[in-house]
């Protein structure tokens, strides 16, 4: 009976313990307790030093729960906040996703006020707009933390290196998406290494140059199994090191650095841990090592865009595991190894862009059951297989620009319904059944599947297809991307066209397309992107060019358009390329241009070309060829920095808009070679963005108020003349004599100084002898005298 007496002193004890450490537990299982008053009100404070312009933090009131508040997390047991998770909601895994990034951008202050929060473990602010303001240092303060994300969150300056003592953290990454300056920076990383709990830890684009060990010091972090530092200006890999402590290391990535060695020794010794190594970005160079074989669990190896020279190894074949290879933009020249298709896993294989050659058939292809993304761009490879050949696999993204594929259509590609991206530009594909657009490439657009195609790029500009375009863009609803340009295209534009629902970049510049642009084209609401330039397209633009409010770019330079300039072209205020030059418009009405709102802004929004990018696992950048200064220059990356409006060489008349003024980022604009009169408004001052303004081959009045200019186009004669002379007397008589008068004394006065000279050497001997005696003299006495200087010297 003396256990059940001890329980009975022991229970109402440990009750009394327990509703003392935890006072608010809830009576009812289906119940959490309300959160920590003193933690509601910091959590307050902190939203008071924030800048919130999407109203993220519209649930964060003192008059609820705090537990309920968005991005705010509390313990299930005790309701004390362990973790804030205000990431940007506009990023989902490095995508912008539907909202604009920019609009739901935290920025402001961090305020002290976290410090309340005594079991905070996670703090995640990424992808938020701090305006460059520094790290604060107190976070390093915050003990608990097991979690920290600050990176693309715009914070600059030195990083405080009080994180340090965060002796728990098992996740840190600072860094990226910072358009202020200074850009984020360390002096030295030794507080690093007092993070013994740390498992991953990325630095984007932060400043490591003056952090020599930094190889050292990272390897120190026994725990360390993810290490990313993206574009953090290191030199130096330490390429005759043959060790490192890196024991738990499965993913390194130290892409877009500046690395001017081999690959180092050391990383062959991580043979029974890495998974993921990325050195892309660099200027590795020499060849790439046969010992890279020894990385056997290997599941991604990145080596793009570096000066690796030499063949592709063949131990690469022992990595069975391997899922994706990237060879992309390197020196490696040489035929493919024979070991290459023997990888069992792969699913991304990149090895465009370098000198390799050699032919890739499907003996070649057949083991490769998994692949999904296949590279040969800009070789010398040489795609050939059989025509009735059926791939064992289905690709998602396939790459063959600047290859040897033509002349005829692979109709292999048929078969691979699960095409998400086809980029064949420039690869020698010709028409087919009479020079037609019939042959087996119409088959492939008009094939019946099961089901819509799911097709997002389509690429075949830069062959010699011809004939007109097939009627059947209906069965094309994910395509958002189409480049048809630089091709010989003819007939009208297909209505079906304008099925394309998703369609974001529709190109078909540089064929012979006629007609009229079909005003069915408005159901493209997604376009942004419309390239119709070098055509024989004629007629008026219709008025639905204005529903096409997406539009960032409209380009329909070198065609036959006629008529005015619709007001509805004003409604396309995302615009920031209007190029309408060379065709044969007339009037000038639309006084509203100054609605292009991001040509009337200097500064270029984060997310501006973002729904341009195709991604879905790859990014499409979009391109287009532009007039600029009087040269063709394509714009890519830099695209979405180019203000420009061209309206040269119509047949424009009446003054020039003022509203244009008010476009104080454009950047191009001519005018030039229309009938335009009047005077330059004067608020064009303020166009500071300008890089060049072309207004001439007008009929502009821009010499009005300069009494003192003269000459030509004017009236007014810049030389003054005599008043007393008439005027058809000096234009007539003096006008002709003069110069010729002038023209005629210099011959004579050539021919007699040279035959009273030169002739008189040739037929007077003693005069030779004498003449060319004194030449010697004087040579032979400026000798002496020169040689006798030198020697006092």
């Amino acid at each position: 009976m003396a256990i059940p007496k001890v329980g009975m002193m022991v229970f109402p004890l440990f009750w009394f313990l327990f509703s003392t450490i935890f006072p608010t537990l809830p009576t009812q299982a289906n119940t959490f307790p309300p959160c920590n008053e003193t933690e509601k009100h910091a959590l307050l404070r902190f939203k008071r030093a924030l800048y919130d312009p999407g109203n993220r933090l519209s649930s964060w009131s003192a008059h609820d729960d705090c537990c309920e508040w968005n991005g705010v997390c509390c313990h299930n047991i005790t309701g004390r906040v362990i973790k804030l998770q205000l990431r940007n909601p506009c990023i989902s895994d490095f995508e912008e996703i539907s909202c604009n990034t920019y609009n739901f951008s935290l920025g402001g202050k961090v305020s002290h006020a976290l410090l309340q929060l005594e079991f905070l473990n996670q703090l995640d602010l990424s992808w938020n707009n701090f305006g460059g303001i520094p790290i604060p240092s107190f976070l390093g303060s915050i003990r608990s933390l097991t979690y920290l994300d600050l990176s693309d969150a715009s914070f600059g300056g030195l990083i405080p290196p009080q994180l340090g003592n965060l002796s728990n953290l098992h996740y840190l990454s600072l860094g990226g998406s910072n358009y202020y300056t200074p850009s984020l920076y360390v002096e030295n990383l030794h507080w690093i290494s007092h993070l013994s709990s740390l498992e991953h830890l990325a630095m984007f684009q932060v400043d490591l140059h003056k952090e020599v060990h930094w190889l050292e010091l990272t390897s120190m972090l026994s725990s360390l199994s993810e290490l990313i530092l993206y574009d953090c200006n290191l030199d130096n890999m330490s390429p005759s090191m043959n060790y490192v402590n890196f024991t738990s290391l499965t993913f390194l990535s130290v892409s877009w650095n500046r690395y001017i060695h081999e690959i180092p020794n050391w990383l062959f010794n991580l043979n029974a841990s890495l998974l993921h190594l990325n050195l892309g970005g660099n200027q590795l160079t020499g060849q790439i090592p046969e010992c890279l074989g020894q990385l056997k669990c290997l599941e991604s190896l990145l080596l793009d865009y570096n000066s690796f020279d030499g063949p592709i190894p063949s131990s690469l074949g022992n990595l069975s595991s391997l899922v994706s290879l990237n060879l992309f933009g390197n020196r490696l020249n040489g035929t493919l190894p024979s070991s290459l298709w023997l990888l069992p896993n792969l699913v991304r294989l990149y090895i465009g862009n370098n000198s390799l050659v050699g032919i890739v058939s499907e003996a070649h292809l057949k083991k490769l059951l998994k692949l999904k993304t296949l590279d040969m761009s800009s070789t010398s490879l040489i795609f050939k297989v059989n025509p009735n050949w059926v791939p064992p696999f289905q690709l998602e993204y396939l790459y063959m620009s600047s290859s040897q594929l033509g002349p005829n259509f692979p109709t292999c590609l048929q078969t691979q319904t699960s095409l998400w991206h086809l980029d064949i530009s420039n690869s020698g594909i010709i028409g087919m059944a009479h020079n037609s657009f019939s042959g087996p490439i119409s088959q492939f657009l008009c094939q019946k599947l099961n089901g819509a195609s799911q097709f997002e790029a389509l690429d075949l500009s830069n062959n010699d297809l011809s004939g007109e375009l097939p009627q059947c863009w209906m069965s094309w609803p994910s395509l958002s991307h189409l480049n048809l340009g630089n091709n010989n295209l003819s007939g009208k534009t297909p209505n079906s066209i304008s099925s394309l629902i998703s369609l974001k970049a529709l190109h078909l510049r540089n064929n012979s397309f006629s007609g009229s642009v079909p005003s069915s084209l408005r159901d493209c609401t997604s376009l942004r992107l419309l390239d119709l330039g070098c055509n024989q397209l004629l007629g008026n633009i219709s008025n639905s060019i204005g529903e096409l409010t997406s539009l960032n770019v409209l380009f329909l330079r070198y065609n036959k358009f006629t008529g005015e300039i619709p007001l509805q072209i004003c409604q396309l205020s995302s615009l920031i390329v209007l190029d309408l030059a060379d065709n044969e418009f007339s009037g000038f009405k639309p006084k509203c241009l100054n609605n292009f709102s991001l040509m009337a802004a200097i500064k270029t929004p984060d997310s501006l070309f973002t729904a341009l990018q195709y991604s879905r696992y790859e990014i499409y950048v979009e391109s287009v060829v532009l007039m600029t200064v009087g040269r063709e220059l394509e714009y890519k990356g830099i695209l979405k920095y180019v203000r420009i409006i061209d309206l040269s060489n119509n047949n424009l008349v009446g003054s020039i808009p003022t509203e244009l003024s008010q476009l104080v980022g454009l950047r191009f604009l001519n005018i030039s070679r229309n009938h335009l009169i009047g005077s330059i408004p004067e608020n064009f001052g303020r166009m500071t963005s300008l890089l060049s303004l072309d207004l001439s081959r007008n009929h502009l009045s821009v010499y009005i108020g300069n009494a003192q200019l003269c000459g030509d186009p004017l009236t007014k004669n810049c030389t003054p003349v005599d008043e007393s002379l008439s005027k058809d007397s000096i234009e007539e008589n003096e006008g002709f004599e003069i110069p010729w008068f002038y023209i005629s004394s210099m011959g004579l006065g050539f021919i007699i100084g040279f035959w009273g000279v030169c002739g008189a050497l040739i037929f007077k001997k003693n005069w030779r002898y004498a003449y060319f005696q004194f030449v010697y003299y004087m040579r032979d006495w400026v000798y002496v005298v020169v040689a006798t200087r030198l020697k006092w010297f």
